[in-house]
């Protein structure tokens, strides 16, 4: 890993070291998968406009979430089964994402428990949440969460069905024998087995609510004391119900492009969600961030902070932990440098003005992706 520049290129090492199907399962996207190229290619459409002749010789990049001081604005998205990407999966990640002193957030779908989490490294802790048709189970899976010292939920609100990844459906995926859900042993809630369709969409269309709404998010509210964070919002008026509905934040997202293919790159979606929110509730965004400058546009664009998912579990699978941690790493030096050339010498100096994008009128042409 020594020759490792930036977070993008931990991925060609996945893909030599995983499985086809574990490869294809992390790194695809649903149906035609416009939109994870366009996650990733909406970054290169805004362009910045930095400021000179500003003391940037003591940088911060330090910031709040949810009342939690972290050292940087960029935090670790939930991805279910890393085990099948490294031996020491969610553990490794927890320990590294400690370590630089961020957040971490669990899948449900982890194959390592809400305990075993919480034993492996002291750092801050999100647990991200599907909602299954049985009630109980979900409950239980909250209360878990709350004793083991999880700060927040983050429920997931974009998956009534699996999106179409046809990858998967190829592949047959499965998760290997050896591993289990391990936050679901002994709830009689099934396993992600062989079909003849992909193992997890039959698995979610088994036990996941399809009939989850807003009266839902209310009934969560009423079974934990800790905030709630929405997953999977992108529009104005979803971001209008999440402030009505009382919650603690929004993450814009669309899952990694994995649900609704052609829906917008969330970077695009971000302002109008931010403007929505009027400043009630704090907005954070993931996909497609692979740069440094990335996290900086988002912050420029209102986010309150950015949730990294696929570069954390491509360095889980080419160097474990510490590659994980070299991965934090450099995100949080390339924002430092971008913060730098910037002219902010904080996260709070990041404002509007930093950058331009391509909806607003006489904006420059896009920038090249090289």
């Amino acid at each position: 890993m020594e020759n490792i520049t930036n977070v993008m290129e931990f991925e060609a090492i996945a893909r030599e070291k995983l499985p086809k199907m574990v490869y294809d399962y992390y790194a695809s996207g649903a149906e035609d998968q416009w939109t994870l190229q366009e996650n990733r290619n909406a970054y290169s459409r805004i362009l910045f406009r930095p400021r000179i002749l500003v003391d940037v010789s003591k940088i911060d990049t330090t910031t709040t979430v949810l009342g939690y001081k972290i050292s940087t604005p960029i935090m670790v998205a939930p991805t279910a089964m890393q085990k099948m990407a490294h031996p020491e999966g969610e553990l490794a990640i927890a320990r590294a994402a400690s370590s630089a002193r961020t957040i971490m957030t669990l899948s449900s779908w982890g194959t390592s428990s809400i305990e075993e989490v919480a034993s492996a490294a002291s750092g801050i802790k999100f647990f991200q949440l599907y909602v299954f048709k049985d009630r109980n189970i979900v409950e239980q899976l909250v209360r878990r969460a709350e004793k083991a010292g999880f700060k927040a939920i983050a429920l997931t609100v974009d998956t009534p069905r699996l999106g179409r990844r046809e990858a998967d459906i190829k592949n047959r995926f499965a998760l290997p024998p050896h591993l289990t859900l391990k936050n679901y042993e002994g709830l009689d809630s099934g396993s992600v087995r062989r079909s003849n369709d992909s193992g997890l969409a039959t698995y979610v269309a088994d036990q996941v609510d399809r009939s989850l709404n807003w009266k839902d998010v209310k009934w969560l509210q009423t079974i934990t004391k800790l905030p709630i964070l929405v997953k999977g919002v992108l529009t104005a008026e979803d971001a209008r119900l999440s402030v009505q509905a009382g919650v603690a934040g929004i993450i814009v997202s669309n899952h990694g492009a994995r649900q609704l293919d052609y829906v917008p790159a969330t970077i695009m979606a971000l302002e109008e969600v931010v403007r929505a929110a009027e400043g009630r509730i704090p907005v954070f965004v993931d996909g497609g961030i692979r740069r440094g400058t990335d996290v900086f546009k988002a912050l420029a664009l209102g986010a309150s902070g950015v949730f990294i998912g696929r570069p954390v579990i491509f360095a889980l699978a080419a160097g474990g932990e510490a590659g994980v941690k070299k991965a934090i790493g450099m995100l949080h030096d390339e924002l430092e440098l971008t913060m730098a050339l910037s002219g902010c010498r904080s996260v709070t100096e990041i404002t509007r003005a930093h950058v331009v994008a391509p909806w607003e009128a006489g904006s420059p042409r896009v920038a090249p992706r090289l």
